[in-house]
């Protein structure tokens, strides 16, 4: 196995580091404070093609393997966690579905303006009544003549108040159960949608998290997509490849709570003496750069073989799984390195500790994982 990054793929992250330490590590910390979306710098995201890593040229995008968009991610979130799920959701949960079951007119409309970054987009799975029970949709799609009509709730999502662009799933027919639900393209200022609110978090504050009313929302009937029946199945292969995001973004919480405390241990004093120089700190050091490692290789190993063009639900599931628990772990380490100081929030390591906890919940939670995991173990 060749764990040597090609030249193209050393070029982006140093890219992607570049931009992250100049235009958004001196800003997260205050975006996060007063909630403020980062419209700029995503709109700089976009200039530089990181909306749109994986999709094809001919299409807007970068035409990026998988690897190179893992390692863009983990930078991005290793300075603002907020930005990284801004961006992640944009080309995972978006472009992705849009380039793989969209028509031809589909991509050329929809998908290029997403992939060039000049529109964003959300995926519109969950509800009030549907997180990890994801087929359980009540939002209705109903056919009137060339046209679709939606009426439903969707909860929890994310760039939901700011994109222009939705992949919505709703149940055409409730006893089809999972094979009446179809996925749609609706546009934002379509007549009838509506931001009812947005949560006020624990972490990722800077990313809007939006509840949205669909209110006899006619879309034209050419905007379905993928064919009959297929919603459900659109729905869960393109969170395979949306937990490969979500991983890549915990491990750049945990890269920003590592080396916030390697850097820390070496500068604090106690004992007249910096407490790298104690055995207690640098086991936990070691410890932290362990899980992260381990972490990043089971990431990339998904990505890897997403590239490759073969099977990786069960690879995703467990980077996803690994990396989001071992963020939440080094970033409570790292609070820990850091003491009193930990706690505050004039110190990175309290917003990567609060900015972790959310990647062990969205787009699965762990135990959906290890469901995953688990049945592709015991068939």
């Amino acid at each position: 196995m060749d764990f040597q990054l090609t030249e193209q793929q050393r070029m982006i992250r140093d890219a992607a580091r570049d931009f992250a330490q100049k235009e958004l590590a001196p800003h997260a910390a205050e975006w996060d404070r007063n909630e403020t979306f980062p419209a700029e710098a995503v709109k700089k995201l976009g200039e530089l093609g990181f909306m749109g890593m994986n999709v094809p040229e001919q299409y807007g995008g970068a035409g990026l393997d998988m690897v190179c968009y893992v390692l863009a991610m983990e930078e991005i979130s290793a300075a603002c966690a907020s930005t990284g799920v801004i961006m992640s959701v944009n080309n995972s949960l978006v472009c992705w579905p849009l380039e793989t079951y969209g028509t031809e007119e589909q991509k050329q409309k929809f998908l290029a303006p997403l992939a060039r970054g000049e529109k964003l987009g959300a995926y519109c799975l969950s509800e009030p009544d549907a997180g990890t029970d994801a087929a359980n949709q009540q939002t209705r799609a109903k056919r009137d003549g060339d046209e679709w009509v939606l009426n439903g709730m969707k909860n929890f999502i994310t760039n939901g108040a700011n994109a222009d662009t939705l992949i919505v799933f709703a149940q055409t027919d409730p006893e089809l159960r999972h094979k009446g639900i179809l996925a749609f393209i609706v546009e934002t200022d379509r007549e009838g949608f509506e931001v009812i609110g947005k949560e006020k978090k624990l972490g990722i504050r800077a990313s809007d998290t939006a509840q949205l009313a669909l209110d006899n929302v006619r879309i034209p009937a050419d905007q379905q997509l993928g064919p009959d029946g297929a919603g459900f199945k659109v729905a869960m292969s393109t969170l395979d490849g949306g937990r490969i995001g979500i991983a890549s973004q915990a491990l750049g919480i945990a890269k920003a709570a590592l080396e916030s405390s390697i850097e820390y241990a070496k500068q604090r004093e106690q004992f007249g003496r910096p407490i790298a120089k104690f055995q207690a700190i640098q086991w936990k050091i070691a410890d932290m750069a362990t899980r992260y490692e381990a972490a990043r290789l089971l990431t990339l190993r998904a990505a890897n073989l997403k590239d490759q063009g073969v099977r990786y639900s069960e690879e995703s599931a467990m980077a996803k799984l690994f990396a989001s628990e071992a963020s939440n772990w080094i970033a409570n380490e790292a609070v820990q390195v850091f003491g009193g100081n930990g706690y505050s929030k004039e110190f990175p390591v309290e917003r990567n500790f609060r900015d972790a906890r959310i990647t062990s919940i969205y787009e699965g939670t762990s135990e959906a994982q290890r469901m995953v995991i688990s049945g592709h173990r015991l068939r």
